[in-house]
């Protein structure tokens, strides 16, 4: 059962975000919409100007951490969203910092966004930020809505390229067919309280600036899964997305991942960024700090 709360902050989104973008057409308006820093950082994190592979990014690490003497800290790539053209780690706080508390050291790479930087820019500059770190330390990966879709993506290049695979991934309604396939894309239009499906529609060709957008790097719901590490996908019943997820599911099992799949009720898209206030935001990134923290702790002794 979804909590009150979450039922207010359907309302918020629909007039904050729905009501301003879902028609708009101009690239920059809908940035300017998505660019704000609406939710506080969490208190007891250290948050620092980084960069790993040559990605400017930035670390999220609890107060007091392993350079006072404590064990080293598991390392998590967090690959934030925001429809590929929006956006930064600095937004993110809310989720890379709740994952910093919950003892998990994270990167955030402000990796290019388009239409500057078109497709494969973004994916590019997470697959160097992953080669750096996992070539340090074993890791996890991470990553909501298009941050999802580059989670996926990376994998598939990390693979392709003889990299080490993340020890397991945490993905928040990623997006995963930029083809548009996925029945909720139009069943959930009216439900889905951020979006449009004309919206999400208009950011593609901004972003793959004509690549095809079946190239598995684009829509990983092309990938072959086999091998993956352990997958945990979070969605809301009422997004647009949310058949990208059930999709994702479907075939990472059949090709013998495994996989585990919550739906939530009511809530809108990229509801972990409030964190602050909702009860849905903590319960899915507790889940999930938990689920990446057990995968990163059973890795061999030998391979770290």
């Amino acid at each position: 059962m979804a909590s009150l709360r979450a039922h207010f902050y359907d309302i918020a989104v629909r007039v904050a975000v729905k009501a301003r973008v879902g028609r708009q057409s101009d690239i920059g308006a809908i940035r300017r919409a998505f660019d704000r820093e609406t939710f506080p950082s969490p208190l007891g994190v250290t948050f620092t100007v980084g960069e790993l592979g040559g990605v400017a990014g930035e670390w999220a690490e609890p107060e007091g951490g392993p350079q006072n003497g404590s064990e080293e800290r598991p390392a998590l790539l967090y690959l934030h969203g925001g429809g590929f053209i929006a956006c930064s780690a600095r937004m993110y706080r809310p989720i890379t910092g709740h994952f910093a508390r919950a003892g998990l050291r994270v990167f955030a790479p402000d990796y290019r966004l388009a239409p500057e930087d078109p497709f494969p820019a973004g994916v590019e500059d997470c697959v160097a930020a992953w080669r750096a770190l996992s070539a340090r330390e074993p890791a996890a990966i991470a990553g909501d809505s298009a941050g999802g879709n580059l989670a996926l993506a990376t994998m598939v290049e990390a693979r392709r390229l003889g990299l080490p695979l993340p020890a397991a991934a945490a993905l928040f309604s990623p997006a995963t067919d930029l083809v548009g396939r996925s029945p909720s894309f139009r069943t959930n239009a009216r439900r889905d309280a951020m979006f449009r499906p004309e919206a999400l529609t208009r950011l593609v060709p901004a972003y793959l600036d004509g690549a095809d957008p079946a190239d598995p790097r684009a829509s990983p719901i092309e990938a072959d899964f086999s091998g993956f590490p352990p997958l945990m996908i979070h969605v809301g019943t009422r997004e647009i997305l949310r058949d990208d997820s059930l999709r994702l599911a479907d075939k990472a099992r059949a090709a013998g991942v495994s996989v585990s799949l919550t739906q939530f009720p009511v809530v809108p898209h990229a509801w972990q960024l409030a964190e602050s206030f909702l009860p849905e935001a903590q319960a899915s990134l507790t889940e999930a700090a938990v689920f990446l923290r057990r995968a990163l702790e059973a890795v061999p002794e030998a391979v770290a």
